[in-house]
Parts: C-alpha cells; structure tokens; sequence
C-alpha cells in the first residue's frame, strides 16, 4: 500500500449523506419505515463512509448501538449521514444517523442512530489495514475515544462467548 493511502484522515473525508423517500412498500401497517428497511439503508450508507475511508472493498463486522427514536412516516423522507470516527487494525467504527425530513415543510428530526464497524479487506478476501482517523475536533476526538471504549466492550463479549 503507499504512504498516500495510510495517512491519517480526517472524519469529513469519509462522511456519506443519502436520502430515500418513504413509499408504501417500505412501511409497516402504522404508515412508518420498517425498523428492517432503515437498518439496510444505515448498512448502505456506513459501507459508504468506511469505503471512502480505506479506498477497499468493505464488509459489515457489527452493528452497535442502534436506537429507534421517532418513526418515519409515509412520504417523508430518511436522510442518513455517517462518517468514520475510529479506524483500528483492519476496521473502522462508523456513526451513523438518521433524521425523517418532511418534504413540504423540511422540518427534521432524529428518528435512529447506529454505530457500525466494518472490516476492510484485500483482493483475496482478507483483513487489510486501514489509514488511521485524524480527528480535527473536540467532538471527533470524543467520539473516537467512546468508539475505543465500545470496541474494547466488543472484544470481551466476544471472548467471554468464545470462553
């Protein structure tokens, strides 16, 4: 890999915004988005962010944290943004979150937010480093810091199943 693509980068590099309407097949019998539905279009857009990050394919590894806090109704729309705020190894933590926009009057809110990691990996498959993430905040340091944190709590879950 050259020295180019392991610098550090910073979080707005790898930011991803997508919006999807909400049309009758993605919603459940209460007129909202299908907690399913949202959380393909959070994967899509994480896989966005962490690709953009590492320039590698990408595969999702988790999904942290994700929190359902207002509905998405029928003909408003998801606006779904995310960025990388921690890379480690061979993976990258992703924050991601979801506003409802309504479209006649653009008033948002936040309905979901998730924390996703994914691993990048090499043409045969295989885990690959990533560049390391150069916060340029305050706030990105802290969410970094917090992605270390949920990460080591990951790792011992994971060993305390394996154990």
């Amino acid at each position: 890999m050259s020295e180019w693509s392991m610098r550090p980068r910073p979080p707005a590099e790898s930011e991803a915004v997508m919006v999807e309407p909400v049309m009758p097949s993605d919603a459940n019998v209460l007129g909202s988005a299908f907690g399913g539905r949202v959380m393909q279009w959070i994967d899509l857009v994480g896989s966005i962010a962490a690709q953009r990050h590492c320039r590698r394919p990408v595969v999702t590894a988790s999904m942290d944290e994700v929190h359902f806090h207002a509905p998405i109704r029928i003909g408003h729309w998801a606006v779904l943004e995310s960025r990388v705020v921690a890379a480690f190894r061979s993976s990258m933590e992703i924050d991601v979150t979801v506003h409802t926009e309504d479209p006649l009057t653009g008033d948002r809110k936040l309905c979901t937010s998730a924390f996703m990691t994914f691993v990048a990996l090499d043409a045969h498959g295989k885990p690959v480093a990533v560049p390391p993430v150069a916060p340029q905040s305050d706030e990105e340091r802290q969410l970094e810091q917090d992605a270390h944190a949920r990460r080591e709590a990951r790792l011992a879950r994971k060993k305390q199943l394996q154990g």
